[in-house]
């Protein structure tokens, strides 16, 4: 791969995970995400267990299916929401980069404070 192609490919997966971070950052968003960890949820449904309009409901949804991190499956007349794991898993490889560089500090300053 080309250095241009990587740093394009670079900035994609940058975008796609600051898409997620941004999705997460929303207590209601994360509760969406949590109900549908369960078990898919009809569309409708959902709106029932939040103290707002639909449309405000149905604009958290669109965040969190731009950004991958649940789908959209017709069952008949119903639409039901489902988790799509990938944008987490791609969160979750992005963090583990820094996960030792944290580990190490943190250890760094656990042995200085128990001197």
């Amino acid at each position: 791969m080309e250095e241009e192609d990587f740093d394009k490919e670079l900035n994609r997966l940058f975008e796609e995970i600051m898409d997620v971070f941004k999705a997460i950052a929303d207590p209601t968003r994360r509760s969406i995400i949590d109900l549908v960890a369960v078990s898919p949820i009809n569309i409708n449904a959902i709106a029932e267990n939040f103290v707002m309009s639909r449309p405000a409901v149905s604009k958290h949804i669109k965040v969190l299916l731009d950004s991958g991190l649940v789908g959209v499956e017709q069952q008949g007349r119903d639409r039901f929401l489902f988790l799509q794991l990938k944008a987490l898993q791609e969160v979750q490889f992005w963090l583990k980069k820094y996960e030792y560089f944290w580990n190490t500090k943190l250890d760094r300053l656990d042995d200085y404070l128990k001197k």
